[in-house]
């Protein structure tokens, strides 16, 4: 079916339709620009940033985020034998629960499994593949979109409704700030994260020749299956030690612990463009995961064959496990309270 693309104009706004759900639901995407030239687009499925256009020093513009072109490629997408999650919100938790289990105030709470025994990212359906509402566009200086959801009592076996706004602004200086708010009817778990796959040197590209650091000397223990033990490891001296600039590691999928006294998580650099990108976060833990693999089955944007190495996602947010490790920072929402998250990514060119 040929949808016809509809445009509205509005300072440095604009909204296309993007294609239906099979239910006839309407998708939209939404694009915001800089006084800078940035380019920042999301789509209201799975409240998913589908690029993000940066601006480089010799005029040149590079996509750093990878994506799809088409409604339906994102669908497919969570059809393959590891979904990437592409640029999408990830909630009600992001990471695994282990066993799909946890207590809470005093009884056992029993979620849906999607990740062998246990609950990855929130459940079989999550916050990845929810159809959002936009809320508010703002435009002028740092503008921004809103998109909001409810999540019923019950969503995946979680307790109580969550209401849910996602603001994603794109600054002056050229920053994708992500902001998280959330309330609840009653005590629930709450860990919510943003999933893009980051490319400084264009979304057709790889990242093994880019440079990473991170601002932790702690990472989660987990076992085969990548469920946290409890414990801690030093990385100093270790494959796991991005304390200074090292090679981006070909294969990770691990949690660093961050420092709470500040907000600087972890930062890629590109030599060939000399472009950097710097993490902020009011989280306690960045996970860091290489891939975007879509296994020769779908094509990215503009045709691209994503592998395993096309890009990193910074996914700041709680410990995965935390509702089972009493010693975690909680992930408890209490009633009456709000949760708020909020990360930067920082794009400079040199």
């Amino acid at each position: 079916m040929k949808i016809k693309q509809i445009s509205h104009f509005k300072a440095n706004s604009e909204i296309k339709s993007f294609g239906l759900m099979p239910d006839g639901a309407i998708i939209d995407s939404f694009e915001l620009t800089n006084s800078k030239g940035a380019k920042l687009k999301i789509i209201n499925y799975g409240a998913t940033v589908t690029s993000l256009k940066i601006p480089l020093k010799n005029g040149s513009i590079v996509d750093v985020v990878l994506g799809f072109d088409t409604l339906e490629n994102y669908l497919m997408s969570f059809d393959l034998e590891s979904a990437p999650y592409m640029g999408a919100a990830i909630g009600r938790y992001a990471g695994r629960i282990n066993n799909s289990t946890f207590s809470l105030n005093g009884e056992a709470v029993l979620l849906n499994k999607n990740n062998n025994a246990h609950t990855l990212h929130g459940g079989t359906k999550g916050f990845s593949q929810e159809v959002w509402k936009l809320k508010k566009i703002t435009n002028g200086k740092n503008p921004s979109v809103t998109l909001t959801h409810f999540s019923p009592d019950e969503d995946e076996n979680y307790p109580g409704d969550l209401s849910v706004d996602l603001i994603y602004t794109l600054s002056e200086e050229n920053e994708l700030i992500v902001e998280y708010v959330a309330t609840t009817s009653e005590d629930t778990v709450v860990n919510l994260t943003h999933h893009s796959y980051f490319n400084l040197d264009g979304h057709m590209s790889d990242i093994k020749d880019q440079d990473l650091t991170v601002n932790s000397v702690r990472v989660l223990d987990t076992t085969k299956e990548n469920i946290p033990t409890g414990w801690f490891f030093n990385v100093c001296n270790c494959p796991f030690d991005f304390t200074t600039f090292q090679k981006c590691p070909q294969k990770i999928d691990s949690t660093y612990v961050l420092n709470k006294k500040e907000e600087f998580a972890a930062s890629l650099f590109n030599k060939k463009n000399n472009l950097r990108l710097s993490v902020y976060t009011n989280q306690p833990s960045v996970h860091l995961y290489v891939g975007g693999n879509c296994f020769n089955a779908i094509k990215g944007k503009e045709g691209a064959d994503y592998n395993s190495l096309s890009g990193i996602c910074f996914e700041t947010q709680n410990f995965p496990d935390a509702p089972n490790h009493e010693h975690f920072p909680s992930s408890i929402l209490r009633k009456g309270e709000i949760y708020f998250h909020k990360t930067i990514y920082k794009f400079q060119s040199f």
